[in-house]
């Protein structure tokens, strides 16, 4: 047996008995102590003390359940609060009644935690713990001001009045006693007050306790000798269409132990989404993905590969990851792209015809000017408010002057000297294929422009001697359609077939499709299915910019 296997038996094991002493102490808390146990344990103990002993074995219970999960993910805070808690349950369940069963399965559990203590090293947010002390020391403070104020004016509606002393003992009495010290309301907001005592406590509480299991926020960006970094291993390394935007500002980087190697990733919740596959040498490529996975690890994230290639898919697989097929990459084989003979009539029909009408491709190198900034902006303006969008980031690229200005631009100019339609040009860096990112285009343009600027850009490259023209990912296509597809993929299928008058996603494939591109899968590669909905948010945030609700819109 593998020591990962172990590791992960001996996390679930835990998981599950922490689950099941909570339960144990839920229940102990509200049944009756043995009659004889509980007339020795009156010769030593007080009544209080033995009362106090059934309410911390249910608030020990309650709190055990929550952190149940928590071991799962290996959160160092959830194994402390754990092992504090067991400590405290097996005292209470000794008091309480001299129930040693309960306390020597809580020992049970005790020792295993404290066996696999080098097991649970995922962070927590420090901030938010700080922040977390913070609010449970004033929800303390705030929950004894608020039931002795009320206590002390409200004593008309209880059977015993206040005063300030008694007020505040009272309050005190609501969490440690177990018939709240005789408390008698007389009037049903008397009732309603003594228990918003315990709704304020529970809340805050419960805020707290999140607060405390959060995941690490990236709250710092990449540093420029970072990005440096990044730069030179994507020029020396980078092989496909994603390794531009690997360097975009939206963008953190994992290096390996080398430093020969990267990764390009964003942090949204509990994923950590990584842009494509890792990039460097082939030789380090398990070592690096190994070492992410790791560092997501100890940040409490989940680490994901989005558009992966099939080169690695297996080697994904060895080391426990599953992979979902997302759709296709469309690459346009420029050697062999001609507008001669049948397939390419209606291409030429386009061109010829935006070309009678005076319209014009020309294309502008890097630094672009301010000017031609500024046209492009309002084209782009334009554009997405036809589409009724907002930016798209991480997998694109985005309206940034500073990153436009280093790309080279093709733009679409009608008779008019207007700019109608652009698309800006990025390099595939060691493969020698070119793929274009932002594709937009004004409201009203003349049937045929998009094909005439992507032939005119077919037909540049391939006199410029490139091998091919990536035209980017179409979402969903080519997924789950065979018969030995995953049930996952089919159910990708589904929704590809089914959302297709909202998003055109069949649309957009088939445009590609006509001018004869060579389809390539890609893929998403995640840790686990009960990863997944964590992963899929992580995505759709970072893809979005955290602009959920745009991200939705139809057409977006």
């Amino acid at each position: 047996m593998t020591n990962d296997l172990k590791t992960r038996i001996g996390l679930w094991s835990a998981a599950l008995l922490t689950g099941l002493v909570g339960v144990v102490n839920l229940l102990s808390a509200v049944t009756p102590n043995l009659y004889g146990r509980n007339l020795l344990l009156k010769e030593f103990l007080p009544f209080e003390i033995r009362a106090g002993g059934h309410i911390f074995a249910a608030l020990t219970g309650f709190i055990l359940l929550t952190l149940a999960t928590n071991l799962l993910r290996r959160k160092r805070v959830a194994w402390l609060l754990t092992i504090g808690l067991l400590v405290i349950s097996i005292v209470s369940h000794l008091l309480k009644g001299l129930d040693y069963e309960e306390s020597l399965l809580s020992g049970v559990l005790l020792v295993q935690l404290l066996l696999m203590r080098h097991v649970f090293t995922a962070q927590s947010d420090r901030p938010s713990i700080a922040r977390a002390v913070q609010i449970l020391i004033a929800a303390l403070l705030f929950t004894l001001a608020y039931g002795t104020i009320g206590f002390y004016f409200l004593d008309q509606h209880y059977s015993d009045h206040f005063n300030l002393a008694e007020a505040i003992v009272q309050t005190l009495a609501m969490f440690f006693t177990e018939d709240n010290w005789g408390l008698e309301p007389r009037t049903r907001f008397g009732q309603f007050f003594a228990n918003s005592i315990y709704i304020i406590a529970a809340c805050t509480f419960t805020y707290a306790l999140g607060m405390l299991l959060q995941p690490v926020f990236l709250r710092d960006s990449a540093t420029s000798s970072q990005r440096q970094l990044a730069r030179e291993i994507v020029q020396n390394h980078g092989c496909s269409s994603l390794a531009a935007f690997a360097l975009l500002s939206d963008k953190t980087y994992f290096f390996s132990p080398s430093g020969q190697s990267v990764i390009a990733y964003v942090p949204k919740g509990r994923g950590a989404i990584a842009l494509g596959d890792p990039i460097g040498p082939v030789e380090e490529r398990q070592e690096v993905i190994v070492a992410f996975e790791q560092f997501c690890q100890r940040n409490d994230w989940y680490p994901a590969f989005y558009q992966t290639l099939p080169d690695d898919i297996d080697l994904y697989k060895s080391l426990g990851f599953q992979v979902l097929k997302i759709g296709e990459e469309a690459i346009v084989d420029l050697k062999a792209f001609s507008l001669e003979g049948k397939a390419g009539k209606n291409l030429r029909t386009a061109v010829n015809r935006l070309t009678k009408l005076g319209y014009e491709v020309r294309f502008y190198q890097p630094p672009i000017a301010h000017d031609l900034l500024r046209q492009l902006k309002t084209v782009s303006d334009e554009w997405l408010q036809m589409v009724k969008g907002s930016e798209k980031r991480f997998a694109l690229g985005w309206f940034d002057e500073a990153y436009l200005r280093e790309c080279e631009i093709v733009a679409v100019h009608s008779s008019h000297g207007e700019i109608v339609a652009f698309a800006n040009i990025v390099s595939e860096y060691q493969l020698n294929e070119i793929t274009n990112d932002l594709m937009r285009h004004r409201r009203s343009i003349e049937n045929g422009t998009m094909d005439f600027l992507f032939i005119s850009m077919f037909q540049h490259y391939k006199e410029q001697g490139y091998d091919g023209f990536n035209l980017g990912l179409s979402a969903l296509a080519g997924v789950g359609e065979t018969q030995h597809s995953d049930r996952l993929e089919k159910v990708l299928h589904y929704l590809f077939q089914h959302l297709e008058r909202f998003y055109n996603f069949q649309g957009l494939h088939t445009y590609k499709d006509k001018f004869h591109p060579r389809w390539e899968p890609r893929y998403l590669v995640y840790p686990s299915l009960a990863a997944l909905p964590d992963v899929v948010v992580a995505l759709i945030r970072a893809d979005s910019g955290d602009r959920l609700l745009d991200y939705f819109k139809p057409g977006a």
